[in-house]
């Protein structure tokens, strides 16, 4: 009985057993998180014996599609789990494992069911979510209170605000201070900045739902006009190449009064090294235009199995791992990731470390997304065009109409390449 026991313990745990065997695995993990698959690995090997190989991806995330592109195009057996944007899941969706019968319904149903949608496709699921993203304010809640700012509701009253807090902390002795840090280098970062401003200001998304180009309109230009004034004034002008990191270094120096980036800075706001620790508030986007939404950016972000795996199984075992109410909750406290699974949003030891998640679920609900529903394959075309054309209006002299234009006529052509 005690050697029946044995042996069932070990095949249970993956360890050598006859025909039972541990395996190893090669998984994509974004470089901010590194630390974080590699606590979500070694808890996976203690309950299965199994090893997932972490592999740190590019900086910039948009450097892991030609890499992703050249793995699976070469049907490499050398990857096993992807980490994936949702915009990219159209892309791949081809080159990955349906995982509808290999993870069960009841963990499939934890998760938000508009994120979990967005990962059907072709009555496939491609993917699990990992967590959910949205552009967030944060801010100086210090600042504001000594100055007597209230967190501003629109764009016109956070630039009114950067303007003054700055100015007056300047004259106080601090000559480094700017009023707003954000992304306005030209990578898909802009594509979500740019997307917030327009669409809360009434200007859509660039493309709608169903196909039509949208960019065109007085409303996109005039907040990209608007955008535009900030740089050199509440903005610096090294704004034109600053990412979500070289933003996020400004604001946790103490440098800069607002600061726009996704939910993972809460957690780097309260590390060892900031300078702003116990000094930030957070909240949804400001509106560009009354009556508009807060649109925020929706950026969840998954983990898929190439269907070119060697050990499919198991890959979609530790994706069913890695994305569960456990590692979510763990992601969550440490580092400030926003779950997928709708039950966190109300544990308590979640809230006691992120009380400012009810408050994104606002921010959610008001979200913009952008346009890879309709665009698929042809997505990394179509952002490319626009956050090239848009950066071009802010740093140049050019007319925006004129660009906006000259863009839509672009993009009625790239768009149906898809």
């Amino acid at each position: 009985m005690l050697k029946r026991s044995l042996a069932a313990l070990a095949i249970s745990v993956g360890i050598w057993t006859g025909n039972a065997h541990a395996e190893t695995i090669s998984v994509f993990c974004s470089p901010t998180e590194f630390e974080l698959c590699t606590t979500v690995a070694n808890a996976w090997k203690e309950k299965t014996g199994n090893e997932a190989k972490i592999n740190k991806m590019p900086a910039l995330l948009d450097d892991a599609i030609p890499l992703y592109q050249q793995l699976l195009a070469s049907k490499s057996k050398d990857i096993d789990v992807l980490f994936l944007d949702v915009i990219w899941l159209g892309m791949f969706k081809n080159n990955l494992l349906d995982l509808k019968t290999l993870v069960p319904q009841a963990d499939q149903d934890k998760h938000f069911a508009s994120t979990l949608g967005a990962a059907k496709l072709d009555g496939k699921l491609v993917a699990m979510p990992a967590y959910m993203d949205v552009g967030l304010m944060y801010y100086r809640k210090d600042l504001l209170e000594k100055y007597g700012k209230q967190p501003p509701k629109s764009w016109d009253e956070l630039a009114a605000s950067a303007k003054e807090v700055q100015d007056k902390e300047r004259a106080a002795g601090n000559g480094e201070m700017w009023g707003y840090a954000w992304q306005a280098k030209s990578y898909e970062g802009l594509t979500c900045d740019a997307i917030e401003l327009i669409a809360s200001n009434g200007g859509g998304t660039i493309i709608s739902d169903d196909g039509k180009v949208t960019i065109d309109n007085p409303q996109a230009a005039e907040a990209i006009e608007k955008a535009k004034g900030w740089i050199g004034s509440i903005s610096p002008e090294g704004v034109l190449n600053y990412d979500e990191e070289a933003s996020r270094a400004i604001f946790e120096s103490g440098n800069a009064v607002f600061h726009r980036n996704w939910p993972y800075v809460w957690g780097t706001t309260h590390q060892k090294g900031s300078a702003v620790i116990d000094k930030v508030g957070v909240m949804p986007l400001p509106v560009g235009k009354e009556g508009q939404k807060s649109s925020g950016c929706l950026g969840p972000m998954y983990y898929g199995v190439s269907k070119f795996s060697a050990k499919p199984e198991v890959a979609a075992d530790f994706v069913n791992f890695i994305t569960a109410p456990d590692m979510q909750k763990m992601r969550a406290i440490e580092a400030a990731y926003n779950p997928s699974i709708q039950a966190l949003y109300s544990d308590p030891d979640v809230l006691a470390k992120l009380p400012f998640l009810k408050d994104n679920q606002q921010a959610f609900a008001d979200s913009a997304s952008r346009p890879s529903g309709y665009t698929g394959t042809s997505y990394n075309r179509v952002s490319q065009a626009f956050y090239r054309s848009v950066h071009d209006m802010l740093s140049g002299g050019g007319d925006i109409k004129s660009g906006l234009s000259a863009l839509a006529a672009r993009l009625e052509k790239l768009k149906e390449s898809r």
